[in-house]
Formats: C-alpha cells, sequence, structure tokens
C-alpha cells in the first residue's frame, strides 16, 4: 500500500517541494554565518586616541575638551588590524560656529571605514567657550626661612624680570590672587644665592590656573646675611682719677655699633657699654679700647674704639687745709677749706614718664661731694645746699644708660664728686 502511495505522483511533488525547502534555509544559515565571520567577527580598544580642537585660538580660550578619548572598533579583523596599527584616523571637536558660552558637542571622527562599528569614550563633552585676555602681574618672590641657618635672616628678595604677562581666559584672569616664585636650598642656608625658578600663578585657594606665563621663568636673587642690630656705644667710667686729675671729658667718634647674632639675644641688648678706667688717665689724649663681645653675640661690627679724653690737671700749689674742727678765729675765715658731704643724693631730670629708672652704679643713688670754700662759708653749708643731678631727656630705649653728672651749689663753692657719672637701667613703666 505504501508503494501504491509513494508512486502517486502529488507525493512526489510534495517531497521535492519540502526537500527544495529545507535546502534553502540550509543555505541561509551559512550565508548568516560566513556574514558574521566576514563583518564582525572581532573587535579592538584604541587607548588615548588625541583630540583635535578647531576654534579661534587667537582671540578665544576653549576649556572642557580632553586631551585624548579612548576608541573600540568593531568589524572585519583585517580592518581592525590595519586601523589600530596605523592610527590614520582623526578625532576632532569644531567650535568655530559657536558663539561663547557652554556647549555640549559630539567628538567627531574622520577618516575610519564604513565598515567599522565606533564607540568614543566620552562620545561628547562639556565645554567652555571664553574670550582670551593677557594682562600684567607683579611676581612675589618668597623663601621658606626654615631652610636658613640659625641667627641669619633675608635680607631682600629680588626677581627678575619683576612683572610677566599672564594670559588665559577672561574668567580665569580675573580669579587670580597671587604670582609668586619660590626660592629654595638645602636647609642651613647661610649665604646669598641666585637661582631660576618657575612662576606659580593661584586663584584665592590656592589652586593653580591654567594659564599661559611670560615668561614661565625668572631669576631670584636672595640676601642673607646673619641677624644684627644697631646699638648705641656708651663710655662708663670705672674708678677714681688721681688726686690732681680731672676728667672733664670721655667721647668717642664712634657712636654706634653692629652686633650679630640670634634674635632673642639681640633684642634683650639696648646699647653696648664700654668701661673706661679713669684712674690711669693723667693727660689729655686719646687711646684705644677693645669693644667687649656680649654674651650670646657671635660678631661685633668694629673691634676696637678710640676714646678721646679731655683732662685738666691740677697745679703744684699747695691743697687747701681740712677744715679745722676747732672754731675759726678772723684770720682763719680769710682762708679756703674743704669739706666732705657724704651720701648726696643723685636727683633724676627729664626721664620720659612712659620709663622708670633704678641705679645700678652707684647702686644706692647716691655720691659724696668734696667742697672747697672759704672756711665761714663751708660752716653754713649743709648737705641740702647741694644738688647732684643727672639729665635724662634723651633716653628714648629700655636699657642700660650711664650719664654726666652736675652739681647746683652756693657761689663761691668749689667741688669735686665721688663719681663723675652714673648708670641706670631704665625700664618702660
Amino acid at each position: 500500500m505504501i508503494d501504491k502511495f509513494m508512486d502517486k505522483p502529488w507525493f512526489l511533488r510534495f517531497t521535492a517541494l519540502a526537500l527544495a525547502i529545507i535546502l534553502f534555509f540550509s543555505v541561509q544559515v551559512d550565508d548568516a554565518k560566513t556574514n558574521r565571520n566576514t563583518i564582525g567577527d572581532t573587535w579592538d580598544a584604541i587607548r588615548d586616541v588625541p583630540v583635535e580642537v578647531f576654534y579661534d585660538n587667537e582671540n578665544l580660550v576653549v576649556s572642557g575638551v580632553p586631551e585624548t578619548v579612548d576608541v573600540t572598533i568593531e568589524g572585519p579583523a583585517n580592518i581592525v588590524q590595519s586601523t589600530k596599527l596605523m592610527k590614520d584616523f582623526i578625532l576632532k571637536v569644531d567650535l568655530r560656529s559657536l558663539p561663547n558660552g557652554k556647549h555640549t558637542v559630539r567628538i567627531q571622527t574622520e577618516n575610519l571605514s564604513e565598515k567599522l562599528n565606533v564607540k568614543l569614550e566620552p562620545a561628547t563633552v562639556d565645554v567652555v567657550v571664553e574670550e582670551k585676555i593677557s594682562k600684567t602681574f607683579k611676581v612675589d618672590p618668597e623663601l621658606n626661612e626654615r631652610l636658613l641657618a640659625e641667627s641669619f635672616n633675608v635680607v631682600k628678595l629680588e626677581v627678575d624680570p619683576s612683572e610677566i604677562e599672564v594670559t588665559g581666559a577672561k574668567s580665569v584672569i580675573e580669579a587670580i590672587e597671587f604670582v609668586k616664585v619660590s626660592a629654595t636650598g638645602d636647609k642651613g642656608i647661610n649665604k646669598s644665592f641666585e637661582q631660576r625658578a618657575k612662576v606659580r600663578v593661584l586663584d584665592r585657594e590656592l589652586n593653580k590656573l591654567n594659564v599661559t606665563i611670560e615668561p614661565a621663568d625668572v631669576n631670584v636673587k636672595v640676601e642673607i646675611e646673619e641677624n644684627s642690630k644697631e646699638v648705641p656705644v656708651i663710655l662708663r667710667k670705672r674708678g677714681m682719677p688721681a688726686d690732681n686729675i680731672t676728667i672733664d671729658s670721655l667721647t668717642t667718634e664712634l657712636k654706634t655699633v653692629k652686633l650679630y647674632g640670634a634674635k632673642k639675644t639681640l633684642d634683650s641688648i639696648s646699647n653696648l657699654n664700654v668701661d673706661v678706667d679713669i684712674s690711669k688717665i693723667v693727660e689729655t689724649g686719646k687711646f684705644e679700647l677693645t669693644l667687649p663681645k656680649p654674651k650670646g653675640v657671635s660678631k661685633i661690627s668694629e673691634d676696637k674704639v678710640t676714646v678721646n679724653a679731655a683732662v685738666t690737671v691740677q697745679t703744684g700749689e699747695d691743697p687747701p687745709p681740712d677744715i679745722s674742727m676747732d672754731p675759726p678765729t678772723e684770720e682763719d675765715s680769710n682762708v679756703d677749706v674743704t669739706k666732705e658731704f657724704k651720701d648726696v643724693p643723685v636727683a633724676v631730670k627729664g626721664l620720659d614718664e612712659k620709663y622708670t629708672s633704678s641705679f645700678l652704679e652707684p647702686p644706692n643713688g647716691v655720691v659724696d661731694v668734696t667742697v672747697t670754700a672759704k672756711q665761714d662759708l663751708i660752716n653754713s653749708l649743709e648737705n641740702s645746699d647741694l644738688t647732684v643731678t643727672l639729665d635724662a631727656s634723651g633716653t628714648d630705649s629700655e636699657g642700660e644708660h650711664s650719664y654726666p653728672l652736675s652739681v647746683n651749689a652756693p657761689n663761691g663753692v668749689a667741688w669735686k664728686l665721688s663719681a663723675v657719672e652714673v648708670t641706670l637701667e631704665v625700664k618702660l613703666a
């Protein structure tokens, strides 16, 4: 029965049609596989491909465009391989037709095969187009003083050129707060030096700004010296002159000297005291003394000081007799005699009210006054008739100061002091 059925013409036709349909779909599947293998059978990534930007770079500044992007390509293996190897395609952003302001633009490709499927990361970018301006700024030099050796400081910082031109977007130029250049070196700097250094342009938060600097490098000259302080030279009399010697004055042409050392030490010194032993002075003239170096001071600008001494030498006449303890006779009243008044207080005159003073030498602030006069005048004198003063009106700083003494005595009285000057310590009140 089956044989008869198969012998039917319509059966043969139906079988032939079924085989034709199966063969058709089989060929289509093979073609699809072949197409996939020849068109999209591979892909690859190309990293850090440069992006070209087209705009009016003479008058405008553009920000927001990345320097590079990553590109993924998919397609025929031979085209993918040659594209990655040659890298002869272009990525670009064309902003020439855009006005100033913020824009979102697509990165365009050029010279890539149409058979490739291309993906960019990122594919679009947010850009800002701004007016380009230039402005001149003064360069501020700086040096970290912690790099300096102890007792040294920066005297002067100079920059050449002192001004630079900064070019960039208008909003960036307007945000500039600081234009600095930093000199640097190893710790323990103790001498002046010069170096080239890069200029930094910063905003208020000290962020570095993206601008063009001309010139970008400048020359920095750093002048360094040891800490110093200029103080007055004070001559202080020490000892007592010989009996026939009166020291009229001690002066020096060296009015000030410069001391070097740590700042804390220098701040505590207001003057340089030079002790003069007046017991060794016997005539008017000049002599040299070595300047004393205070504790903590490393050096002094001068080693010696020349002192000019003005001296009066008494003649060989007999000295006036001491006052007699016996009642004077009429003849004795016309004879010059001497008398010593002890512990006469020294009065400080003219010291500014913002200062207070205390005696260092003599420590109790009193002196002895030897007076010479006619005996009847001597007999009438008391301590209160003699006034010993010093003039401190020229004092304008704290510290130790020496002052000459003056005596106010009745007419006809000659006097001599046990000390011709005193030393005060002056402090702010």
